[in-house]
């Protein structure tokens, strides 16, 4: 496959042509998210909570997947943007193996730790239990989850987004199907409650695995997997996690966010950690197809970068920002005009349902301002920059919104932690714009990329 298209095709529909089968695979896997949590909730509010406390530590490890994805799909991008085909196969190769070793610790560390972490934000032995048997069974599938996003990454790389929709698609629909299958018991079926809910991830993982390694074997990406480039390479090995490492932090510092604003919440009512789980769970229809839109403009942004493509880099650049600003416009109105519908699928419970109303509202007043967060750090990513991304990341969830729900909640109760994500999303964004505008302006108008990287 030619990857020049990136540099030749217009911005605009470029962009469209990468992003919307992204935008697709990551609006099937928000509807998974919400499927997933509405027939856990079936079983009882135990099990939605359990649910709420284990998301940081899945999350985390998720991070480390999809983080060094990141690094892996800038560093190919860019070595294929500047013409060095073997140094993209090789990146390609070192980081399926490193991949494999990522899911190895993954699962070994987490497992162990989940009951511990779990005594730490509630001291009901339900939940724990409900906990343990879920995270064990999910973490489990670990190095599938660190292979399969690796060959996502490799396959996006090189502009064969269907590739990864289709894989995307694959496992959110497979699990979606055995949800209730596996959880209730329905025709052969055994009822596993919460533990086939786990199970119905992992199967649904393994499916879009396999469906990876068929599309790799029919038709071979450009950029290759071989034993060949196994030789040890420093200077490729360095930009994987020089990228990869700020990118995985980036990811994993909502699990920090959630367990730091967990131990808040619990301090008032259980409701308000059942709360921002269930808000979490929706706000992936806004941030994962925002997401979605990312992923298709990262290689393109690392590519024109490599080819010191410019203008064209400040262009991708400004209809990302637009685009992502009108899903999270769609959002906001959603979230205004709709919020007791929205908590009301996952909870009878009129309390919980009362207080979630009031946060959804509260929250989604910094809904639009985050787009040029989230646009900035994804770009810098792509460009290679992940320090500078992490500092935008560091921002938006830890150094200025957990001091902030600490202080409020002292003036304003639960309620100061709503109102510290609208905070903390409107400080973040004057601060990526300095920080995009420094780490990228002036180097645009070098002749050559390859001395930034």
């Amino acid at each position: 496959m030619n990857e020049k298209f990136m540099k030749e095709k217009p911005v605009f529909p470029l962009i469209m042509s990468m992003a919307t089968p992204m935008v697709i695979s990551m609006l099937v896997n928000s509807l998974y998210n919400i499927v997933d949590s509405f027939f856990v909730a079936k079983i009882g509010e135990d099990a939605i909570t359990a649910l709420s406390l284990v998301y940081p530590v899945q999350n985390l490890v998720n991070a480390l997947a999809i983080g060094f994805g990141v690094g892996l799909n800038a560093v190919i991008a860019f070595h294929l943007g500047a013409g060095e085909k073997e140094a993209a196969d090789t990146a390609a190769t070192h980081g399926f193996l490193f991949s494999i070793l990522h899911g190895i610790i993954a699962a070994a560390v987490s497992i162990p730790i989940m009951r511990p972490f779990l005594k730490m934000f509630t001291q009901s032995e339900n939940v724990i239990s409900l906990g343990v048997r879920y995270s064990t069974i999910v973490f489990s599938f670990s190095i599938v989850i660190m292979i399969s996003l690796a060959y996502e990454k490799i396959f996006q790389a090189v502009g064969r987004m269907n590739a990864s929709m289709a894989g995307l698609m694959t496992g959110c629909i497979v699990n979606i199907i055995l949800d209730p299958l596996l959880i209730f018991g329905i025709g052969p079926f055994p009822k596993m409650g919460i533990d086939g809910a786990a199970l119905a991830t992992g199967i649904g993982q393994v499916s879009t695995l396999l469906l990876y390694v068929v599309l790799y074997a029919v038709k071979k990406p450009s950029v290759t997997i071989n034993r060949k480039y196994l030789k040890r390479n420093k200077a490729i090995d360095r930009k994987l996690y020089f990228v990869g490492i700020p990118a995985a932090i980036n990811l994993a510092l909502p699990s920090l966010l959630v367990s730091s604003l967990n131990a808040m919440l619990a301090s008032f009512s259980q409701i308000y950690v059942v709360v921002l789980g269930v808000y979490y769970k929706l706000q992936t229809f806004l941030y994962l197809p925002a997401n979605g839109i990312v992923q298709g403009m990262r290689p393109i942004i690392g590519y024109n970068y490599g080819a010191a493509e410019h203008k064209r880099v400040k262009k991708i650049y400004d209809i990302t920002l637009v685009l992502t600003a009108g899903i999270m416009l769609f959002g906001t109105v959603l979230c205004l005009a709709l919020p007791h519908k929205l908590i009301g699928m996952f909870t009878d419970n009129p309390e919980t349902i009362d207080a979630g109303k009031k946060a959804l509202r509260i929250i989604s007043a910094g809904f639009v301002v985050s787009s040029i967060s989230v646009t900035s750090s994804g770009a810098l990513e792509g460009l290679g920059k992940g320090v500078e991304s992490l500092i935008i990341s560091l921002c938006r969830y830890a150094v200025i919104i957990i001091p902030t729900a600490f202080v409020l909640t002292r003036i304003f109760g639960a309620d100061g932690v709503w109102n510290a994500f609208w905070i903390a999303e409107a400080v973040s964004s004057v601060i990526s714009a300095v920080v995009y505008k420094k780490a990228v302006g002036n180097k645009l108008n070098s002749r050559r990329a390859e001395n930034d990287f």
